[in-house]
């Protein structure tokens, strides 16, 4: 038995100027268990094999590097599930970084998962974005919780029983860009029991420049598709009541929220409403049931959205 303790996955696309970094701050753990390193090459074209090899060449860790013909990160992620043999997984992206003592805060062998808090690194500033308080939580309060936009939290914050996603087949969907990554964590955490809760901030995500995506084909919207995917999910699991709460609350909530984001991102009026009526999204957008704030707020837009708009830019709301 080769004892690995936590499989860390790694996909890596033209990363040559970043993932030197990333898997120098994953080596230095200081975790007192045996951990792999797990990089799947994403048929990279800048140079990012060499530095990956050179980097773990010598370094102690077991490691595995893969070298796939570009299929996306959601195939990475999958094709690193497969090879991996640590009792629990990781994720960590190929431009991040993780400070020292990253898998020793997330490692807990009394929960089937467990969760720390990142910040936003944008240039020289940072952006500590959230904390919880209390120290365990059961999955399904968390997914209540995260449905009911309660609370926010990333993927890659979490660390996953790999037990609980080989035995349940919980994959990435390929070829989405947008959203997957909830919708794994989600479709994984129905199966288990608790998470743990750390406040330590242990993870950076970095923003870069040369990294941003403008969304001209509003691939944002797509998240209503992934929660669509996922009402399904939790109804063939006899969850019906996860699955009206994504119906009825967290998918308007993403409609509204992204739609407010491209007028914030000076998409114009008539682009932004057009997409929506192409893609259904106002019909969508007018099963909200919940907050009767957030309701009023949607009804005046379902009623005269050029009016809507008229007044957020006006009064340049913030987003929801």
């Amino acid at each position: 038995m080769n004892n690995i303790k936590v499989s860390v996955i790694i996909p890596v696309y033209n990363c040559a100027r970043y993932v030197g970094a990333t898997l120098k701050s994953v080596i230095n753990q200081d975790f007192k268990y045996r951990y792999e390193i797990i990089v799947i090459d994403d048929g990279s074209t800048d140079g990012s094999l060499n530095v990956i090899n050179s980097t773990l060449k010598g370094c102690g860790i077991p490691y595995k590097v893969i070298h796939q013909r570009n299929a996306g990160v959601s195939v990475a992620r999958n094709h690193g599930i497969d090879v991996s043999s640590g009792e629990y997984i990781v994720f960590i992206d190929g431009d991040d970084l993780v400070l020292e003592n990253h898998l020793s805060e997330l490692y807990n062998e009394d929960y089937d998962f467990s969760l720390i808090q990142f910040a936003k690194k944008e240039g020289d500033r940072i952006s500590y974005l959230n904390y919880f308080d209390f120290n365990s939580i059961s999955t399904e309060d968390f997914i209540k919780k995260e449905l009911q936009m309660e609370i926010l939290f990333n993927f890659f914050q979490l660390m996953y029983n790999s037990k609980i996603i080989k035995d349940n087949n919980i994959y990435f969907t390929p070829g989405v860009v947008y959203g997957e990554d909830t919708e794994f964590a989600l479709k994984a955490l129905i199966h288990g029991n608790r998470i743990h809760i750390s406040n330590e901030v242990t993870y950076y995500y970095i923003q870069r420049s040369d990294s941003a995506i403008r969304t001209s084909e509003f691939r944002r919207f797509d998240i209503v598709d992934i929660f669509e995917s996922l009402a399904s999910f939790y109804r063939m699991n006899g969850r019906n009541d996860l699955a009206n709460l994504i119906i009825y609350s967290r998918i308007p909530k993403a409609i509204f929220g992204n739609m407010n984001y491209f007028f914030y991102s000076c998409y114009g009026f008539d682009e932004v409403y057009y997409v929506m009526k192409k893609k259904d999204l106002l019909s969508k957008l007018s099963r909200y049931r919940g907050d009767f704030k957030f309701k009023l707020k949607i009804r005046l837009f379902l009623f005269n959205p050029k009016l809507y708009y008229k007044m957020w830019f006006r009064f340049k709301n913030s987003i929801d």
